[in-house]
């Protein structure tokens, strides 16, 4: 079985290549791999859902690549963060950022949330031509999360810039260099802020404290980078992906049209339809395992794909078909285990915001190129558009 990712079609449509893997089984081997060995896509919900979990799947990438030479040189800070450890570090840090990212940020962020997408949406021209995805699905999450973090104002356009390099499939210079230069400023701002301090989540996380236990400078530092990048990432994808889905589908867009407050209730299907994270990060054995009647040695690598696990139709009944009225709860885009998205109730809220506002206030809103011309993103990790171009 090749890797469907060497197939420049893969990241136009993914899903037509997810249902060929998981037609021959849930769980499939992959040639290659993480430092040569061979690896395992999970396609199955059910098996995704069990891997996710499973604790003999590990995320310390620290462990798996100790002593293979390697020419990144990648910063720590992104390297080693709190996604990529197990308990009981994970669990501690965890602990930690979540007295300070409480439920409670969300809804007292909301206003906010509306007055910025209504600014963003005020720059639209009414009958003219508009970029969904620079005009307002990257700078609204980028935006509430560096306001959330207390990054500086000035400073926000070099913090969005780094964190799309990060992402810079096939340039791992680029990379690389974006990590030191972002572990450089967070490092900045963190003494900043120790001597002036705020009210801003990166100030509670300075001074968050679990008994005698807290957060050391390299974890600030970490958390910090993997806060902004995990912060807007999904949601700038999710903003895109579900208007596009929309648009496609003119008789669910009927419906929020109609009333707009189902949005809300609508996102966990339009999470599942086309979800904004294709796999998930990596992950290992760290004992032989059996998983949808596959048998994987210890020390392979395993890919979980919430993208194909969310149109798996053992779970989803008609899951290339946009149902507004489906129960979709059981979705992994965000995860599913201890390493479900934290800031997932963050994300949900920005994009019903940005979607009932968007669909509100331009009701002739289509698409201004066939879909077939559409860039997307060239990253397994992510499924996002680089662009959609729009008519108001």
């Amino acid at each position: 079985m090749t890797d469907p990712t060497h197939d420049p079609r893969f990241f136009q449509n993914p899903y037509p290549f997810y249902a060929r893997l998981r037609s021959t089984g849930p769980v499939q081997p992959l040639p290659g791999g993480s430092g040569g060995r061979q690896s395992y896509v999970v396609t199955g919900h059910a098996e995704a859902r069990q891997a996710l979990a499973d604790p003999r799947l590990s995320k310390d990438t620290g462990a798996f690549f100790a002593g293979r030479p390697s020419r990144r040189r990648l910063h720590p800070a992104v390297s080693r963060n709190m996604l990529a450890c197990d308990p009981p570090e994970h669990t501690r840090l965890r602990r930690l950022v979540t007295k300070a990212f409480t439920s409670g940020s969300v809804n007292a962020m909301r206003p906010y949330i509306e007055q910025l997408t209504d600014s963003l949406l005020d720059q639209w021209p009414v009958g003219g031509k508009v970029d969904l995805v620079a005009g307002l699905a990257v700078p609204l999450p980028v935006t509430v999360i560096c306001e959330l973090l207390g990054v500086p104002e000035a400073d926000r356009p070099d913090v969005k810039r780094w964190s799309g390099e990060l992402f810079a499939a096939g340039d791992p210079e680029t990379i690389d260099a974006a990590s030191h230069e972002m572990a450089t400023y967070m490092t900045g701002l963190i003494a900043s802020k120790r001597r002036q301090p705020g009210n801003a989540l990166l100030d509670e996380l300075i001074a968050v404290r679990d008994g005698g236990d807290h957060l050391s400078e390299a974890e600030l530092v970490s958390l910090a980078i993997l806060l902004i990048v995990a912060g807007h990432e999904t949601t700038t994808n999710l903003i895109g992906n579900a208007t596009l889905a929309l648009l496609q589908h003119p008789a669910e867009l009927a419906r929020v049209r109609r009333d707009p407050s189902l949005i809300g209730d609508c996102l966990d299907e339009l999470l599942r339809y086309d979800s904004p994270l294709s796999t998930a990060t990596f992950r290992y054995t760290t004992e032989a395992v059996t998983l949808g009647g596959t048998d994987i040695p210890a020390g392979s690598p395993v890919l979980v794909a919430p993208g194909a696990a969310n149109r798996d139709p053992e779970r989803f009944p008609s899951p290339d078909e946009l149902d507004l009225a489906r129960d979709a709860t059981g979705h992994l885009s965000f995860g599913h285990g201890i390493h479900r998205c934290l800031g997932a109730p963050l994300a949900r809220a920005e994009s019903e915001i940005a979607l009932r506002a968007v669909l509100t206030r331009f009701p002739a809103l289509r698409l201004a190129v066939p879909p077939d011309q559409l860039q997307w993103r060239r990253t397994r990790l992510m499924r996002g558009l680089a662009s959609l171009p729009l008519m108001t």
